[in-house]
Order: structure tokens, then C-alpha cells, then sequence
């Protein structure tokens, strides 16, 4: 049984190293919009090339991160969270050197697969660690920390785009991955799952990794017309129904299907994907247009994006408990609505726009719709499954939201008629960000509706979050098991 205290040394070593492991992989997934406009520029590439420098990072961390939860159980947590740790430090590195578009989506491919090793595994470390006295509290210091690190994320990657240079939003990751990997080792005890046993789903990861990034390939150049692309959409297509009969008949599959026999399981992962499609459609392009359009610095637009990851900082919680009360359908439906409002005022965010005016309060109105449907939107997820398979469940929801920001960020440009040299040319990027702002607030409008439909009062006595502060605007949270200490599996 765990028995390290959460006062003790070894518990802060262990809340610390978890923490910083976690915050690398969160902090890159906020900084690197901010720095888009600058890789684009110093790699003379085109808006395609940005996609996929986004994108590529998605594609494996979104296919792998429920294989990177089975394999801490088998091989060890902490093993396998340190391997993630420097494969995410090498692949940063890499990025950071990168002297080519090329290299650096290669590059971002590596640090998505090592961040699907290491992000599962800092929460199972805390979950197998603590004595259950302290467990609730160590994962809420975890899961504030983590987002206190969402809320430094834009405006440490404006500071670094706009001073040291773009490359460091990468090569930052090193030093932390050299600091955070001996203490791993040297605190944290190992743990493994007793009842983790059968073959490894490698088929079901494959195929859902390459699925997603055909289809991301066919998104993203599908205004060339080649005939490439059309062979990457049916490929990509037949790449997912091949996993899904994989998963069907697999005796051990990493997401099993019978999840989804719970309509209300099905139902609040068709609102995930309408949400986080367009949030990450959404600060995809936020960032571009308050650089490209707007003409603010990287710090300046890393900073003006603050104002949604705070206030879910400072909110979640609440609104968690008031969900506990009233029910998730009235939260989640609310929720896509205030986001919509939201997205629909950054409209007015064009040439000579003014942050108070115009984009704060259009990032407070989004902020506060996060805050209302993000902790209904776990605790639905939770409710909808047996206690024993919540940590999967969790899991396959974060990849489902990762899934839909992915292909969001593939489409949208697609769908608004952005050309490759649009971030290039600020008078068609503004007409086409507002295209694309329309089209953020439909899915959100259509998630609102769906959760209305299908979403219901959980029964008593259901798996209630642990996580009950979060910051990270990209993906809802990781929740564990507690009688396993494993986050997916």
C-alpha cells in the first residue's frame, strides 16, 4: 500500500518532479501558437506548415496516450514517466535546432510520443504514492499547479518568442528534463499495475495515430486539389474503420467499445468533441490574428490570452460544486452557449483593436463559459461508467478532445478559405478569421444542443473528480483510478 505523506520530503519531491513533468507538456501545448507567426517566418513556411507544427505534436500524443497509460502498469510509473521525460526533452531539443520546416514537424511527431508517456504518468505516480489520507490533496495541489503553469504558458512563450527567439519555447524543456528526471529517480517510488497482464494494443495505437494523421493530411491540403490527398482521405478513413474492428475483437483493445453502449457516455463525448474543436480552432488562430491582424508583439498576445486560463483557474472548482447541485445539463449547456457569445465578440477584434474594449471582454465571456461546462464535463464522464473503469474513461475523453482540437486546427483554415500565405497577408487572414469565428461558435451552439438533448442528472454515490481545480484551455483532465493509482488503464 502507499504510505509516503504528502508533508514528508519524499511526498514535496514527488509533488514536485510529477508537477514539473506534467507542466512541460501542458506549457507546450499553449506556448507554441504564440510562436507561429515567428517559425513561419524564420522557416519561410507556409500556413500549412504551422498547421502541422501543431498538429504533428496532437497526432501522436492524442493516438498514443492510452498505450503510454498501459505501459507505466506493465513496465513501471516511474520508468516510464522518466523515459517520457527525456524522449520529450530530446524531441524538444531537436525541434529546437531545427533548420527546416520539415525537421521540425518530425520533431514535434517525437515530443507528442514522449509526452503520451510522461502526461498519464505523473498523475498515476501521485495516485500510487500518497497514503489515501493525503492522496485528495496531493492530486489537487498537482492539478493547481498544473494550472497555474496553462496560466505563465502565453505569456513565458511571448516573452521568449519576442526575446531569446522562437527556438527557446522548445529548448526551455531541456533544462527542466534535466532536473526533473533525477529527482524521479531518486524519490519516487516505483509502482506497477499486479493485475496489468495480456498483450499490448500496438495494432489499435497504430492504426488510430495513423488515422488521425491521414485525415489531418487530407484536411490540410485539401485546397491543392492533388490527387494525394484524395488517397489520404480514404486511407485515413479505412485506417479508422480498421481500428474500430480491431478494438471490437481484440480481447484486451486500449479503448474498448462497450464504453459507448452507455448513451450517456457516447453523449458527453460527442459534447467534448464539438467544445474542444473549437477551442483549439480558437486559439489556434486567436494567436494569429491578435499578431498577424492586430499587429501586437508575441509577448503582447500571449498575454491578452491569460484572461480564460485564470478564471478557470480560479472557478473550476466552484463550478464543480454547483454542478454537484443543479445537475451537468444545465452547466453544459450554458457552458457552449457563453463560449459562443464569446467567440462571436472576437469579431470586432480586427486592424487597431483595443484590449480593453474589444478582446478582453471576449475572453472573459469565453473564460466564464469554460469555467461553467469543463469540471460538469468530467465529472459526466466519470458518472457514465463502473467505478473500476473511470481512469479509462478519463482517458479516452483527453483523446477525444485532443482528437477534435486536431482536426479543428486541420479544417477551420480550410473551411474559412485561408490560403497558404494568408498569415502573410493580414487583410485576407481577418476576413478569413472571422469566417472561421462563425463557424467556432456553430459547433459550439451544436454542443449546447446535444448536451441539452442527452445529458442527465448522474445517479448517487457515481466517481466524483478528483481534480477539481484545472487551467489548461486545451483538453479536459486526466482523472486516475485511485484503487490503482493508473490514469487510463
Amino acid at each position: 500500500m502507499p504510505d509516503v505523506r504528502l508533508a514528508s520530503p519524499q511526498g514535496r519531491w514527488i509533488l514536485f518532479t510529477t508537477v514539473l513533468g506534467s507542466g512541460m507538456a501542458l506549457l507546450d501545448s499553449t506556448v507554441v501558437n504564440v510562436a507561429l507567426p515567428r517559425i513561419g517566418e524564420d522557416l519561410d513556411a507556409d500556413l500549412a506548415a504551422l498547421q502541422w507544427t501543431v498538429n504533428a505534436y496532437l497526432v501522436t500524443l492524442a493516438g498514443l496516450i492510452l498505450l503510454g497509460g498501459a505501459l507505466g502498469d506493465r513496465f513501471g510509473r516511474r520508468r516510464v514517466f522518466v523515459v517520457g521525460v527525456l524522449w520529450f526533452a530530446a524531441a524538444s531539443l531537436l525541434c529546437g535546432i531545427a533548420p527546416n520546416e520539415g525537421v521540425l514537424i518530425a520533431a514535434r511527431a517525437l515530443q507528442g510520443a514522449g509526452g503520451a508517456l510522461l502526461t498519464p504518468g505523473s498523475l498515476a505516480l501521485i495516485q500510487a504514492s500518497f497514503h489515501a489520507d493525503d492522496r485528495g490533496r496531493a492530486v489537487g495541489l498537482w492539478s493547481g499547479f498544473g494550472g497555474i503553469g496553462a496560466a505563465v504558458g502565453p505569456f513565458l512563450g511571448g516573452w521568449l518568442v519576442d526575446g531569446p527567439g522562437w527556438r527557446w519555447v522548445f529548448l526551455i524543456n531541456v533544462p527542466l528534463a534535466v532536473l526533473c528526471a533525477p529527482v524521479a529517480v531518486r524519490h519516487v517510488p516505483e509502482s506497477s499495475g499486479a493485475e496489468a497482464k495480456g498483450r499490448f494494443d500496438v495494432l489499435g495505437a497504430a492504426l488510430g495515430a495513423v488515422a488521425l494523421a491521414l485525415v489531418t493530411y487530407a484536411l490540410i491540403g485539401a485546397g491543392d486539389g492533388s490527387p494525394l490527398v484524395v488517397v489520404s482521405a480514404v486511407a485515413g478513413l479505412a485506417a479508422a474503420v480498421g481500428f474500430v474492428l480491431v478494438e471490437k475483437r481484440r480481447p484486451g483493445p486500449m479503448m474498448p467499445l462497450e464504453l459507448f453502449t452507455s448513451r450517456q457516455f457516447s453523449a458527453v463525448n460527442g459534447v467534448t468533441l464539438c467544445v474542444y474543436a473549437a477551442f483549439g480552432g480558437f486559439f489556434f488562430l486567436a494567436a494569429l490574428q491578435l499578431q498577424v491582424v492586430v499587429g501586437w508583439s508575441a509577448l503582447a498576445a500571449g498575454t491578452a490570452l491569460l484572461p480564460t486560463t485564470a478564471l478557470m483557474l480560479l472557478l473550476s472548482a466552484r463550478s464543480g460544486e454547483l454542478a454537484d447541485r443543479i445537475g451537468p445539463r444545465r452547466p453544459l449547456t450554458v457552458g457552449p452557449l457563453l463560449c459562443a457569445a464569446g467567440v462571436l465578440m472576437m469579431l470586432r477584434v480586427g486592424p487597431g483593436a483595443s484590449y480593453a474594449v474589444d478582446v478582453l471582454p471576449a475572453l472573459l465571456v469565453l473564460g466564464l463559459g469554460m469555467v461553467a461546462l469543463v469540471a460538469p464535463l468530467t465529472a459526466s464522464v466519470l458518472a457514465s461508467v463502473d467505478t473500476a473503469r473511470a481512469g479509462l474513461a478519463s482517458g479516452v475523453n483527453n483523446a477525444a478532445a485532443r482528437a477534435a482540437g486536431l482536426l479543428a486546427v486541420a479544417a477551420l483554415p480550410l473551411l474559412a478559405g485561408m490560403g497558404p500565405e494568408a498569415f502573410r497577408q493580414p487583410e485576407r487572414f481577418d476576413a478569413a478569421f472571422d469566417r472561421a469565428m462563425l463557424l467556432c461558435a456553430g459547433i459550439l451552439v451544436a454542443g449546447a444542443l446535444l448536451a441539452a438533448a442527452t445529458v442527465r442528472r448522474p445517479a448517487p454515490g457515481c466517481r466524483r473528480p478528483e481534480c477539481r481545480t484545472h487551467g489548461s484551455v486545451a483538453v479536459p483532465p486526466l482523472e486516475a483510478d485511485p484503487r490503482r493509482g493508473s490514469s487510463i488503464a
